[in-house]
């Protein structure tokens, strides 16, 4: 069973306001209204909506440094460069000053995300429509050529902050946006089949779900420290950083995140567990115990999308509690916020 192709794009979209911290600007579209299920379309309508409300709340704008040549006396002259290019006999000095611009890095991003996506032959027509209108309105900014490292180089600060969902948006676009050299298509790669990206936006998710809607407990990320002999050298040792640690009253969960296609291994026609998966959260758990009191009343959690069977398994193993369980992606949010409050409150 294909879990990628059973996702709607609703919860997709939810998943990801989870995992960007960014549920506060979740209505900036009104999911229920898109009628496709493709997962390009959808971002094109987040970023179509998005930037409509900057152009009624108007774009951002930064001082920018100018050094040029002018007709008329801006900012401070520069005297050894406009006797260097001999300015005043063309009627004119070279001038350094600050301007006010919409032409900043942040809307240069949203002017060629958009281009980008007008040039993709599956984006939905009407959604293009919308986005070659909005096109015009950065008329003043430049196109650039995207990079990574653009996409961090960009600040936010409480006066700029709605820019913040759109630039994530933007980056997960660019990194799955394809150029076919031969034809000069633009594809978009399905994100949703790579679970490498996917087994991120879950693991953020569950835990920003988590910091967010169970108030009676307290969520983080932890590093475990290694039960050996003191003095035994510990440089050589993998880290074990939990995914998920949740204490709720004098109970502890270590909860693991696992994004597979299928949470079995399949050997000769026998289906087990990933080996590896269970090994590294029987670790955490062997060696947790050593730190503090709450840390003696600890499980341990295996959290898989439901790609068959629902699984709600427990074992037992040298004293250690292991939890084995699924959440269906494919259903009602509702269902998908009852069914991980009840994961950690059994």
């Amino acid at each position: 069973m294909n879990m990628e192709n059973k996702i709607p794009i609703k919860n997709i979209y939810y998943m990801l306001c989870y995992a960007w911290d960014r549920l506060e600007q979740r209505d900036i579209v009104e999911i229920d209204t898109i009628e496709s299920n493709e997962i390009l379309d959808l971002f094109a309508m987040v970023l179509g909506n998005g930037i409509n409300y900057l152009i009624k709340r108007g774009f951002h704008r930064l001082y920018i440094p100018y050094q040029k040549e002018e007709s008329f006396i801006r900012g401070k002259i520069n005297i050894n460069e406009s006797i260097k290019r001999r300015s005043w006999i063309k009627g004119k000095m070279y001038c350094e000053y600050d301007d006010l611009s919409h032409n900043v890095l942040h809307n240069q991003i949203l002017k060629t995300t958009i281009y980008n996506l007008l040039l993709c032959q599956s984006l939905n027509e009407d959604l293009k429509d919308q986005l070659i209108k909005l096109y015009r309105y950065f008329e003043l900014i430049d196109k650039v050529n995207l990079n990574k490292k653009m996409f961090r180089e960009v600040q936010i600060n409480r006066n700029n902050h709605y820019y913040s969902f759109l630039i994530d948006i933007c980056e997960i676009i660019y990194d799955n946006l394809l150029v076919d050299e031969s034809s000069g298509e633009v594809k978009f790669k399905d994100f949703i089949r790579d679970e490498i990206q996917m087994a991120y936006v879950f693991e953020n998710f569950v835990r920003n779900f988590y910091k967010r809607e169970l108030i009676e407990g307290k969520v983080y990320r932890e590093n475990i420290e290694w039960n050996v002999e003191k003095g035994e050298k510990l440089e050589y040792l993998p880290i074990m950083q939990t995914d998920i640690s949740i204490e709720i009253g004098n109970r502890k969960i270590i909860m693991d995140t696992k994004y597979k296609k299928d949470a079995f291994a399949y050997n000769y026609n026998a289906k087990k567990f990933h080996s590896d998966n269970l090994y590294q959260l029987f670790a955490y758990l062997k060696n947790v115990k050593i730190k503090v009191d709450i840390n003696k009343n600890c499980e341990g959690i295996l959290l898989y999308p439901k790609t068959g069977e629902d699984l709600n398994l427990r074992y037992k193993l040298q004293g250690e509690v292991i939890k084995i369980k699924t959440v269906d992606l494919n259903q009602d949010w509702q269902l998908i916020r009852e069914r991980l409050l009840e994961l950690v409150r059994e």
